[in-house]
C-alpha cells in the first residue's frame, strides 16, 4: 500500500531535518520503502510517497523524526488504478 506522507518542518527548520538525514540517512525500518519526495519552495513542508504493508513500520519511522517534523499520513492509490476500478477494468 502507498502513503502520501505530508511533513511539516517544526519551526520551519529544514536545515535540522537535512542535517539529521545527512548524518543518519532516512532511518527506514526494513519493509518501509521510500518512493519519492518533493519539498515546497518555501522549505516548510515535504511530501513523500512511501510504501509498506504494515502501518506500524510508518509509526516506527515517524517516532524517529517527530521531534523535528509534524506528520500527516494519507493512504493513496494511483489515479490510473482508481480510474480502472471505477470503470470496471481489471476486475
Amino acid at each position: 500500500m502507498q502513503f502520501m506522507v505530508i511533513e511539516t518542518f517544526r519551526n520551519q527548520d529544514a536545515k535540522s531535518v537535512y542535517r539529521r538525514f545527512q548524518e543518519k540517512g532516512r532511518m527506514l525500518p526494513q519493509g518501509l520503502v521510500f518512493i519519492e519526495s518533493f519539498v515546497t519552495a518555501d522549505l516548510s513542508r515535504c511530501f513523500q510517497v512511501m510504501e509498506c504493508e504494515d502501518i506500524t513500520l510508518l509509526q516506527k519511522w515517524v517516532a524517529q523524526w517527530s521531534d523535528l517534523i509534524g506528520f500527516e499520513i494519507v493512504p493513496v492509490v494511483a489515479g490510473k488504478v482508481t480510474g480502472a476500478a471505477l470503470m470496471g477494468e481489471g476486475a
